[in-house]
């Protein structure tokens, strides 16, 4: 596998936990400018990989790295700087102004929490708000807001690092529909600005609909690696999940239904 010119990628990435082995020779490259789904079964290993990405958990073998660089060798605040990391079910529960809770993702460029932010900070705020209809939010607690709210306030912190590499751990876990096709679009969105996006998925129809690229995992491997219409083929998700799917196509784009086991 080539990772020349990619954002973000891993070689030979193993992780264990205790004496299990999660993840087993992982080889991806992730590219600016994609939206890539990492689906498969729970306990496949996609928030381990996820949180290698991010520079939160150091492999057991292998590297991770960043344009080229291992991530392990750069600094914390380059690291920072460079990726946003959405956990799952990410939220905060201290009487934090939300508008305060967004501006958190500006410390990787310097802002001082303290004082008045500047211009360039308080702008990349408002812009992060905007994106996620979060501006009737600002001036509310946090620990005020209902779940999705929340879960809007989280992801403007995460924008307003205006990362290159944006990573999303379940960002539509517990959404209703409605909020979960717009997370899809702003994730997108990112992709457009040439940001390098790499989202956990339980949803197969919102992968297969917003994802350039899918990597499904299983068995601690990479079971399938392409487009929606590749690596979400019959045999290939089937193998994966151990459950029959029934394949219906929506204006052009697969949708995978579990049927029965």
């Amino acid at each position: 596998m080539s990772t020349t010119g990619s954002a973000i990628s891993v070689r030979g990435l193993v992780s264990r936990r205790g004496h299990a082995v999660v993840l087993d020779g992982i080889d991806l490259a992730f590219e600016a400018g994609q939206v890539t789904a990492i689906v498969g079964p729970n306990g496949a290993g996609k928030t381990t990989l996820l949180r290698h990405l991010a520079g939160l958990d150091a492999p057991s073998a292998g590297e991770v790295e960043l344009r080229g660089q291992p991530l392990a060798s750069l600094g914390a605040a380059i690291r920072a700087w460079s990726i946003a990391y959405l956990p799952q079910a990410a939220s905060a529960y201290w009487p934090l102004r939300a508008r305060d809770l967004v501006a958190l993702g500006r410390l990787p460029h310097g802002a001082d929490l303290s004082r008045p932010l500047k211009a360039q900070d308080a702008q990349a705020v408002q812009r992060a708000l905007e994106r996620v209809d979060g501006m009737r939010l600002s001036e509310r607690p946090v620990d005020t807001l209902s779940q999705g709210e929340r879960a809007r306030v989280m992801m403007a912190r995460a924008l307003s690092t205006e990362a290159a590499v944006f990573l999303a751990d379940e960002p539509v876990a517990s959404l209703d529909p409605a909020y979960a096709l717009e997370t899809m679009t702003i994730l997108r969105a990112e992709a457009a600005r040439n940001a390098c996006v790499i989202v956990v998925l339980h949803d197969l129809g919102l992968a297969a609909r917003f994802a350039d690229r899918i990597v499904v995992l299983a068995n601690s491997k990479v079971a399938a690696d392409g487009p929606p219409s590749v690596a979400l083929a019959a045999g290939v998700i089937e193998a994966a999940y151990g459950v029959t799917f029934r394949h219906l196509t929506v204006d052009g784009i697969p949708q995978p239904v579990a049927w029965e086991r």
